[in-house]
């Protein structure tokens, strides 16, 4: 009895160490290992659904298709009876209401449609459901202190990363769970503390081999209103 009890605290205190002393990157390279085992998100060529459920409002359905090493994004949307869809094909954009492509400047305006707001979308999917992945780009800085933090009743491992001036301003934490590395959380904040707002993530959906989170939860920081959900599925 005395041999267990001294194994489990050597153990107990293996873990705790090991928790303290894991550097940024490494805790990335696990979270990675976690939902892209075969790294195929480099190659990522796949369609997927979500559906945007926000308090008194209609459901908005996107039909999302990426093709990285084409340089391809599509996304069809559709929120009550109008339907739009954004294309880019390499630096080609072609924007489609309710199937038309020959559209006015006051069609534009009034519907806030324009190629900069295509790039937007292309930026805004390409990245969250890339991640944890897109933390490995270009301009991103992975903070080597790792906190262990409770959020929620749930104890996670909490990684910082920030950006370079011509990537972006707001800083990001994002929490893994401490036994599977799989992302759970992630939270920004802009300019003051209680900017912002926080993603609570559950459920899987696989595509192509990577684990990426189902359901997305969004509430701002500063009084955790909750603002909608965005849920994932395959066709």
């Amino acid at each position: 009895m005395m041999k267990k009890t001294t194994l489990f605290i050597v153990l107990l205190f293996a873990v705790k160490v090991y928790s303290q002393e894991i550097t940024g990157n490494q805790l990335l390279e696990k979270a990675i290992q976690y939902h892209d085992p075969n790294n195929n998100w480099a190659t990522f060529k796949g369609s997927f659904k979500v559906v945007m459920e926000t308090p008194k409002s209609p459901k908005r359905i996107s039909e999302i298709s990426i093709d990285l090493q084409e340089q391809f994004f599509s996304l069809k949307t559709k929120r009550g009876t109008n339907n739009t869809t954004y294309k880019i094909d390499k630096n080609e954009v072609i924007i489609s209401f309710n199937g038309e492509t020959d559209l006015s400047s006051t069609t534009l305006e009034k519907n806030n449609l324009s190629k900069d707001r295509a790039k937007m979308y292309q930026n805004y999917y390409t990245y969250l459901y890339g991640l944890p992945m897109k933390l490995k780009d270009t301009g991103t800085i992975i903070h080597q202190k790792v906190a262990r933090k409770k959020f929620k009743g749930k104890e996670y491992l909490v990684l910082k990363a920030t950006y370079t001036k011509a990537v972006g301003k707001d800083t990001w934490y994002f929490y893994f769970n401490p036994k599977t590395f799989a992302m759970e959380v992630y939270q920004f904040f802009k300019e003051t503390e209680n900017s912002g707002e926080y993603i609570l993530l559950s459920g899987i959906e696989t595509i192509n081999d990577i684990k990426i989170p189902k359901n997305r939860a969004w509430y701002y920081n500063k009084d955790n209103k909750y603002l909608g959900t965005d849920i994932l599925s395959t066709y």
